[in-house]
């Protein structure tokens, strides 16, 4: 087994989720966003999976990740299979989670230095 010491700073952490919320680092957010490990796109203009679409899912695809963790509501929720397709076609993995769960799995990503994004979509205000 290969431990690797992640000091402070080097990445951004989720350091909290709620249902309209979510804390990184030091700063709370109430819009959907996306976070990478030293990427932080805040309202990004997403309130519901409906409102994926080719210009929406851009800054996503233009950061060539290996895997994108879409984090919508309190239940887990799918795209369509429209949306998949062009993840797949972009050759990059795509996973549907609950909020929660993909700041959490964020995290851990982010500990094994991966190629993730956590695209979080918060119900518009």
């Amino acid at each position: 087994m290969q431990l690797t010491e992640h000091l402070p700073g080097n990445h951004y952490v989720i350091r909290r989720a709620a249902p309209g919320a979510v804390w990184i680092d030091d700063e709370c957010f109430d819009r959907s966003l996306i976070v990478g490990a030293r990427f932080l796109q805040p309202r990004w203009p997403v309130d519901t999976p409906a409102c994926l679409n080719e210009k929406t899912l851009k800054p996503l695809f233009d950061l060539s990740p290996e895997l994108v963790l879409l984090g919508i509501g309190n239940h887990q929720q799918f795209v369509s299979p429209l949306i998949q397709r062009r993840f797949f076609e972009q050759g990059i993995g795509l996973e549907c989670m609950t909020l929660a769960a993909a700041c959490r799995t964020f995290n851990v990503l982010m500990s094994e230095n991966r190629r993730a994004l956590a695209a979080l979509i918060l119900p518009g205000r």
